[in-house]
């Protein structure tokens, strides 16, 4: 389970994201559910890490305008566990999407301070049986 609070208005946690070299840095990410893909980060951060260039993809912003950017392969602790993800370069604050927490519960007690819990859901036999 991961745990954080609301702060200004925004649901934020904290992850480690971990470069192919095994390079580590700690980020604060803003919970955005109006964000399809996994992960972006910044330039700056995107070059510490050392990531792995995958390509170039198109994004469509909530005010209707394109926006192209890089996208490199990545890894986060997640929930205990370390799973690769898609990092899209932007140059705004780090920005956790659906993808992400695709297979989780996202609890927000939307108030200053109040409990961002993020869990993960239970299995179902179907979806197990698809599994194997």
């Amino acid at each position: 389970m991961i745990t954080s609070t609301v702060t200004e208005g925004q649901a934020r946690i904290h992850l480690k994201v971990i470069g192919p070299q095994g390079q580590e840095q700690e980020i604060e990410a803003l919970v955005d559910t109006g964000y399809s893909e996994f992960l972006t980060l910044n330039p700056a951060t995107v070059a510490a890490l050392g990531l792995r260039w995958r390509r170039v993809d198109k994004t469509i912003l909530a005010d209707g305008s394109e926006c192209f950017h890089d996208v490199y392969d990545g890894q986060v602790m997640w929930d205990g566990e370390t799973c690769s993800v898609s990092v899209a370069e932007l140059g705004t604050t780090p920005l956790v999407g659906m993808a992400l927490l695709s297979g989780y519960e996202l609890k927000m007690q939307v108030r200053p301070r109040g409990k961002v819990t993020i869990k993960r859901l239970p299995t179902s036999p179907k979806e197990r049986s698809r599994k194997r």
